[in-house]
């Protein structure tokens, strides 16, 4: 019959301080989709995890797979300079949403699926099962897979949590977002479930930037000019822009900024004002890396305003050198 998708399992925020590792497996979080791999002996369909088809934009994976069952993964596309390690998500938003792509398109960004997960393995349910058992069954059947197009996602070997904690805080690859915690008895079953699989995101990083220009938002907010472009400073002393935010800020922050635009514009381009180059906001965001977008050279991946630096002078910034320090 066709491919169906079934539910995803999702996981829920760690809040605890920690967990016992006695009960719990963890692993990388990768920063690209989750998607579905469904095989049967006729065709292989791709889904989001909203259950949209996705193989249309990435047939590369579809037709790799020859085999009857349903993977659950991580959708990723391979870096030039990583030996084939995973790029940010940057690379693989070249392909998303794309109804058809190129050979080119496909030879440029090189789609691969880490697995995490088998929920069918030809007819056999096994969603029921322990994760330890599911994991066991798909370790036997990822070297009977196209290498190119999949792998399976590594365990992190630690000996206790604080350990873990160590080893998190240390990863700064690209592609990775932070620690998924599972637990080693859970079957696999849709949606959240409290206490069986936890995903432990990394600390942000931040940087201290320019407010350069603000336009209102949407819905609710548009009355007020709460989207901003800011920007770091180069060895010349020019202000650069190096992203985007909307988010992050209290109301009554809003409300500050809002009024800090209104009376310190010093142009309009349309919807666009620009202000004085005098306020500093400080900028949390998950990865920074090299973009065409600003003419900084850079872009962050999710953006958003943590504080409003009202105590810091502009030209104590943070400048474009120092970001890209932090490219991963």
């Amino acid at each position: 019959g066709t491919p169906f998708f079934r539910p995803f399992m999702l996981a829920h925020p760690l809040e605890a301080e920690s967990v016992d590792l006695t009960d719990y497996a963890a692993e990388w979080k990768w920063d690209g989709i989750r998607v579905q791999i469904v095989g049967t002996p006729s065709e292989t369909r791709l889904y989001s995890r909203a259950g949209d088809d996705i193989t249309g934009s990435f047939p590369d994976i579809a037709q790799a797979l020859r085999h009857h069952a349903v993977l659950d993964g991580e959708l990723l596309v391979k870096g030039e300079f990583q030996g084939g390690e995973a790029a940010s998500f940057n690379a693989l938003q070249q392909r998303l949403g794309r109804k058809a792509v190129t050979a080119k398109m496909m030879e440029d960004y090189p789609a691969f699926v880490r697995l995490y997960d088998i929920l069918l393995d030809a007819d056999e349910d096994l969603r029921p099962l322990a994760w330890e058992e599911r994991r066991a069954r798909l370790e036997t059947i990822v070297p009977h897979l196209d290498p190119h197009r999949f792998d399976l996602s590594a365990l992190i070997e630690a000996p206790d949590f604080e350990t873990l904690a160590d080893i998190r805080a240390g990863a700064r690859d690209a592609a990775i977002e932070g620690v998924m915690l599972k637990r080693r008895d859970s079957p696999y079953v849709a949606g959240r479930r409290a206490a069986l699989w936890y995903k432990w995101k990394r600390d942000p990083l931040t940087a201290d930037c320019v407010m350069m220009y603000a336009q209102r938002g949407h819905g609710k907010r548009s009355s007020f000019y709460s989207d901003y472009t800011f920007g770091c400073w180069t060895e010349e002393g020019e202000l650069l822009p190096v992203g985007k935010a909307y988010s992050g800020f209290t109301d009554e922050e809003l409300k500050w900024l809002d009024r800090f635009v209104r009376t310190n514009t010093v142009n309009r381009f349309g919807p666009v004002r620009e202000v004085e180059k005098s306020l500093v906001l400080e900028v949390a965001f998950d990865s920074i890396h090299d973009s065409k977008r600003h003419k900084s050279g850079l872009a962050m991946r999710f953006p958003r305003i943590s504080r409003i630096r009202r105590d810091k002078p502009a030209q104590e910034a943070d400048t474009v050198a120092g970001l890209r320090r932090l490219i991963s």
